[in-house]
């Protein structure tokens, strides 16, 4: 048994998404949630920027004294692929192993798609590790460098326009490619799931980073017996280093729920 909390980092909003089935399938646990909603979007960033800004988020997470810090951030995954955690003293996992293990026992016929960051996309990870896993797997990947900015604003409604337009474009990189399986490789992009469901006619096996990466913290914690198992809901902190009544606002919508105990940071602090 371990009552300190999880600690869950995204670049903005879409890490919400893993709160949110951390919430369904873990309802004991507390959890603190870190959004760098100043410094976003990650994905169009270089490597190395990438690096000193998650490290910055992580070492907070840290020091509020969570258990497992969830980096639930497809790009920043991407970016430290194995030496995700290097420098903290607390456990760190992130999206990508869980996520392309879904992808493989989703499959059926060994092609399978990917729309990320551009970062995670250039970074090769989910690709690679999916055929040392998977040999003669035929993968693509796409980056949809738009889709962040689009749900962070809000435009992520199955039938908004521009989402639609834009989806509709990026989702033409897969014609001819005959995948049944499409990697959401991004924690943003569940958000426009039924969107992009309905532009793929309900035939793709569409895979939901936020979803596994909550599901392998729930094995992790399992096998290591860290379970809070106190008995009564969990509550979760938020921290963001932008302002607090546009991230409540949407946060609601990655959620489901109202956001309480919401801080804003100073980004200066974190260095």
């Amino acid at each position: 048994m371990d009552k300190r909390p999880i600690g869950v980092f995204d670049s903005g909003l879409g890490g919400l998404t893993a709160v949110r089935e951390l919430r369904r399938i873990l309802p004991e646990e507390n959890i603190v949630y870190f959004g760098d909603t100043g410094r976003l979007p990650y994905g169009s960033r270089s490597p190395e920027v990438i690096r000193e800004y998650a490290l910055e988020c992580m070492r907070f997470l840290e020091n509020q004294g969570v258990k497992l810090i969830l980096v639930a951030c497809g790009t920043v995954s991407s970016v430290f692929g194995s030496e995700l955690g290097s420098g903290c003293a607390v456990p760190c996992m992130g999206v990508v192993e869980p996520t392309v293990k879904a992808a493989l026992s989703a499959t059926k016929n060994g092609k399978i798609g990917l729309i990320a960051t551009a970062a995670t996309v250039a970074s090769g990870s989910y690709e690679k590790l999916a055929k040392e896993l998977f040999p003669g797997l035929e993968f693509t990947g796409k980056a949809c460098p738009l889709f962040v900015p689009l749900v962070e604003n809000g435009y992520f409604a199955a039938d908004n326009e521009v989402a639609r337009l834009v989806a509709k474009d990026y989702l033409s990189a897969f014609d001819g490619k005959n995948i049944d399986t499409l990697i959401l490789g991004c924690t943003h992009y569940p958000l426009l799931y039924n969107l992009i469901d309905r532009l793929t006619d309900y035939k793709l096996n569409l895979i939901d980073a936020g979803k596994e990466a909550a599901l392998g913290a729930k094995d992790f914690l399992e096998k290591r017996d860290m379970l809070s198992e106190r008995g009564e809901k969990g509550e979760v902190r938020f921290f963001v280093t932008d302002k607090v009544d546009g991230f409540s606002r949407l946060g609601r919508e990655f959620l489901g729920e109202e956001l309480e105990n919401v801080t804003r940071l100073d980004i200066e602090k974190l260095k």
